[in-house]
């Protein structure tokens, strides 16, 4: 007979992980209770609720609170909130729930972080949500989106929480603190006034001068939170970001700063996203919210739309947001002034991280004023020049449009020409030896790809060179390859374009033949469609170009982006 809700009383107030008598209970208990096994974003989700980031929430939202948050920014007792935190369950296992009944939620190996009361669980509607949060449903444009749109025929779980134990980390662990404690830090150095500065990106001397200057305006203590991206395993840029950060701050006042790790979950949602952020620093004790808004890319609201909500939403969040306002350098007087103030006869030069790590992998030298020496050698490690970092060459078309010749040929020249290791993902190669189980229907081609996707990231990962020539027909699958393999060095997509009746007219593999014939079914061009590439950093026709000429144009184009020397 299932244990009932009252079973497990709340735990006290102000957290949501039980004492050890109650954890006792519970792993006692959750012999008879169904699993679930959280992926990255679930487990900063978990983390987020359990360590009181997402206060007052005490679990995941009921289909009414879903419902409100998505239509309005509130829970349906009024209160805001803006972006819903759900657990995704597959239909399989939603079955196996009903109200009053419990779900163990664990981690990747299988340990066990929490209970989940289970109140309601309702259906998912990813396309209602994406409409809600981007204004759109179209995966293409924003890869928010496609995550949701991934959810289709998934279930919400809904219910509270009962902590065991938040996830465990192993790295930095004393810039780990949970909200509570560092209301307590800011208390024991006097801090009234805190302004949070969660960045994603090390910090520079441009930086420091914005820091400085809010902070005296606001006179207030500086909390600055590295953030990461939970979608993967943790990585060198991690222990990067936060070695730079803590480099960074040796050049502001001791007093002034504290270094803390924000876990924090990037939602890709706009406004929204920050709303719920500026939620999560109000709960840790700040009561300002310094804004970096980046770079206006047009995909999603722009920066004055993420400030304009912070600001209208205000009273709700009980913190004041503020406009990060970059500083321009001129040289003529060693200084880094406002824009407004650069008068005409002056020279103003800006920078950026980006611009930064530009320079770095191009191997150009780093002028003085744009960073500090320690920040830079720390980055230098983790971003050596073009020619020393890995890619992947990413072949897609159809069946039999010459991408095995040009992988191949290829494959022989980079090893001919430079020292990394050199790996070739030929689409058949794959199918045999990494993907024999599977089928081609689109799931099942969409699987191999990111398969391929994830063992060419680990090759540009470790600075080595992965040649990929599956015919890959689907954008999403190319798109999630591309955001996989992108963050750890290049990436080129080359389109081998060569037209379908010249591909028939080669047909050296016997497929159109046969497809053509009825004697099977699924092949891609005549009866399952190929999607082609709206912008590939090169698409080449084989109809009237030697491999050998194309195999040049690519290798060119690998010198030109800086990832070949040209000796």
């Amino acid at each position: 007979m299932p244990m009932s809700s009252a079973s497990f009383p709340p735990p006290p107030a102000g957290t949501l992980l039980v004492d050890a008598a109650q954890a006792a209970k519970l792993r006692r208990a959750a012999v008879d209770f169904p699993s679930a096994s959280l992926d990255a974003e679930a487990l900063l989700d978990l983390e987020l609720l359990l360590g009181g980031w997402f206060a007052p929430l005490t679990g995941y939202l009921s289909q009414a609170d879903h419902a409100s948050v998505l239509s309005d920014m509130r829970l349906a007792s009024g209160e805001f909130w803006p972006l819903p935190i759900t657990l995704p369950v597959s239909p399989e296992l939603a079955r196996t729930l009903s109200p009053g009944s419990h779900l163990a939620l664990r981690d990747q190996e299988g340990f066990m972080l929490a209970v989940l009361g289970v109140e309601e669980v309702f259906e998912a509607d990813p396309v209602r949500e994406a409409m809600a949060l981007f204004g759109h449903a179209d995966p293409d444009r924003h890869p928010g989106v496609a995550r949701l749109l991934a959810r289709q025929g998934m279930f919400h779980a809904a219910g509270r929480v009962l902590g065991l134990h938040a996830p465990q980390h192993s790295d930095f662990l004393s810039l780990r603190r949970r909200p509570e404690t560092l209301r307590r830090v800011f208390a024991k150095r006097g801090w009234r006034r805190i302004i949070g500065f969660p960045t994603a990106a090390p910090l520079h001397r441009m930086h420091r001068e914005v820091l400085l200057s809010e902070a005296l305006r606001a006179d207030a203590g500086l909390l600055v939170s590295p953030v990461f991206n939970p979608r993967g395993l943790v990585d060198v840029r991690h222990f990067t970001l936060v070695r730079c950060l803590r480099r960074f701050l040796e050049h502001l006042p001791q007093s002034l700063a504290l270094l803390s790790i924000m876990p924090w979950r990037q939602s890709d949602a706009g406004p929204r996203g920050a709303l719920l952020q500026a939620l999560a620093l109000a709960n840790a004790g700040c009561t300002h919210f310094l804004v970096e808004p980046g770079e206006d890319t047009g995909r999603d609201p722009g920066p004055d739309a993420v400030l304009a909500a912070l600001r209208e939403h205000r009273e709700d969040l009980g913190i004041i947001p503020l406009r990060f306002r970059p500083r321009v350098y001129v040289k003529r007087y060693h200084l880094f002034v406002a824009p407004e103030d650069v008068a005409p006869d002056m020279v103003g030069e800006t920078t950026s991280h980006a611009r930064i790590c530009s320079r770095l992998e191009m191997g150009q030298e780093m002028p003085a004023w744009a960073s500090f020496p320690e920040v830079i050698e720390e980055l230098r490690r983790a971003i050596p020049p073009r020619d020393r970092q890995g890619f992947t060459l990413f072949f897609t078309g159809l069946s039999g449009a010459g991408k095995s010749t040009l992988a191949k040929m290829l494959y022989v020249k980079l090893l001919e020409a430079q020292d990394r290791p050199v790996t070739l993902l030929d689409g058949d190669i794959v199918r045999r030896h990494l993907s024999r189980e599977l089928g081609f229907s689109r799931e099942h081609r969409h699987i191999n790809v990111t398969r391929i996707g994830f063992v060419a990231s680990e090759i540009t990962k470790n600075r080595g060179i992965a040649i990929c020539a599956p015919i890959a027909p689907y954008a999403a699958s190319r798109a999630e390859v591309r955001e996989m393999v992108a963050e750890h060095g290049g990436f080129f997509e080359i389109h081998v374009s060569t037209p379908l009746s010249v591909c028939e007219g080669r047909d050296r593999k016997g497929l159109y033949a046969r497809a053509r014939a009825g004697l099977i079914t699924g092949v891609t061009g005549v009866d399952d469609p190929y999607e082609p590439p709206v912008a590939p950093e090169l698409a080449i026709d084989t109809t009237d170009i030697a491999p050998e000429e194309a195999v040049r144009t690519i290798l060119d184009h690998l010198r030109d982006q800086g990832y070949l020397s040209r000796s």
